[in-house]
């Protein structure tokens, strides 16, 4: 839908122009203006760690309105009631953390469709239905295929489910999580580790191998996550960006007083 701009970040995508984006954990949607203006193709507004509530996330969607930046939301996990409080607002993608076998695949996949297209999302149009004023039918239509259905894979022990879990249909999206699939294999962070590198090369393998979509977050390595054939990647969060302009701002003030 135009609203998200959902068209915009899968044309890129699939163009293989690399969306990049970045994570908002703040609940001020100041700083999604602010990753907006810095150039992103996409916001991950994070429900799952941080201070969101259901007003704030709205309020986070509304702030990338006529951008052309998308939105893909967070939810704290993999339960339809969680989704349920914020798809209305008409986010692009739904990311789905902990999705660990094919029954929390299924779960994700039915909480994001209407039962007209297989699944029990409730019908509550609102924001995506620009609140009565756009055709319904032209609306149910599209909400077949959005938002997108991304499941997020950050368990060695989802990993060994990965076949059962792609079978399922209605996935269009798989999220890896590579600190957390790391740690959950006793080596947090360590990605040049012959046995994580094997096991994620593995999983991104099977995950292009069904035509769907990898995005991954990731702030280096990126020469490992192009050969993956990563489609869509987030390089940063608030925090993260926050502290490194900080660092950043003292180093080059001291470094032209010591000149």
């Amino acid at each position: 839908m135009k609203i998200n701009n959902l068209e915009v970040f899968l044309e890129k995508a699939r163009g293989g122009k690399l969306p990049l984006g970045c994570c908002v954990t703040f609940a001020d949607p100041a700083v999604t203006e602010v990753a907006v203006a810095s150039g992103f193709d996409f916001v991950w507004i994070d429900g799952e760690h941080g201070e969101m509530d259901r007003n704030t996330a709205m309020l986070h969607l509304m702030a990338v309105k006529g951008t052309g930046v998308a939105t893909l939301y967070r939810v704290p996990s993999c339960d339809h009631t969680e989704i349920k409080k914020v798809i209305d607002f008409a986010p692009a993608g739904i990311i789905v953390p902990m999705v660990m076998d094919e029954k929390d695949a299924a779960r994700a996949v039915s909480a994001c469709r209407y039962p007209c297209h297989g699944g029990d999302r409730g019908c509550g149009y609102r924001r995506g239905w620009d609140y009565g004023a756009a055709d319904t039918d032209a609306y149910l239509a599209a909400s077949a295929h959005d938002p997108l259905v991304i499941l997020q894979l950050e368990h060695i022990d989802a990993a060994k489910h990965l076949d059962a879990i792609l079978a399922v249909p209605g996935i269009d999206s798989v999220l890896v999580g590579p600190y957390d699939f790391s740690m959950s294999m006793g080596k947090p962070g360590q990605f040049d580790d012959p046995e994580v590198k094997a096991a994620l090369d593995e999983a991104c393998a099977k995950i292009k191998a069904k035509g769907l979509l990898l995005g991954t977050y990731a702030e280096n390595r990126f020469a490992d996550w192009k050969r993956r054939g990563v489609d869509y990647m987030s390089v940063k969060n608030d925090t993260n960006a926050m502290l490194d302009g900080f660092r950043s701002a003292q180093a080059l003030a001291r470094k032209g007083f010591e000149a």
